[in-house]
């Protein structure tokens, strides 16, 4: 299973036959929109900038609500997020975890609390976590650190952070880098994910994000 970082909050992911686009972006982050067909798309909240589904060719099917989905082998799982004092229920979050190809791969959305013990169960097995690291609208560092503990995924990917063309305000991974005593970043442009590489410890992959600015 390929998983290729298309900037800001959207990845994609492909196994086989199938295409999955996870928080697709309009061009007014600042990137040039990647509308290659897709089978399904997942957008974890109703920002614009995590739900341009209209931008992505092939009629897929749309999942944004919390709930189980299926299709053409393809399973995934949307679970609400604990909203922040005051956040309207119109403004959640769903963090969704889509199994393609033997790999589970969780994206968190804008998590901006963290996730309580039965969401995390709701949540596993996870294998792969996608995780908002700029701050502004996120979790801070250490709440971030606790919730990758809690998912116990074996390969963590940032993003959600400040990158050439972004003209959304969030910062850049330094912090995260920080956080997680990375030394040697070596930022990758797409990663090859199989039930055999996994590993057994927890390691943070960057990747290069193939978003190009507009």
């Amino acid at each position: 299973m390929d998983i290729t970082w298309l900037g800001h909050s959207c990845f994609r992911l492909h196994d086989a036959d199938m295409t999955v686009v996870m928080d697709p972006y309009p061009a007014s982050v600042g990137l040039r929109v990647d509308n290659r067909p897709a089978e399904i798309i997942t957008i974890s909240n109703p920002h614009p900038n995590h739900a341009n589904s209209e931008g992505i060719d092939g009629g897929p099917k749309v999942f944004s609500n919390p709930g189980e989905y299926e299709f053409n082998g393809v399973t995934a799982r949307g679970v609400m997020t604990p909203l922040a004092e005051g956040q309207s229920r119109d403004k959640r979050n769903v963090a969704f975890t889509v199994e393609i190809g033997g790999i589970n791969i969780c994206h968190l959305g804008d998590i901006s609390v963290p996730l309580t013990t039965r969401i995390v169960d709701d949540l596993k097995p996870v294998d792969v976590v996608l995780v908002p690291v700029g701050g502004h609208c996120t979790m801070d560092m250490d709440q971030i650190y606790q919730t990758l503990q809690d998912l116990d995924a074996k390969i963590t990917i940032p993003m959600h952070f400040k990158t050439d063309g972004i003209n959304v305000e969030v910062d850049p991974i330094d912090n995260f880098v920080r956080r997680m005593g990375l030394d040697d970043v070596q930022p990758q442009p797409r990663l090859v994910v199989t039930s055999t590489n996994l590993g057994t410890d927890m390691r943070v992959v960057v990747m290069t994000s193939q978003g190009r600015p507009r």
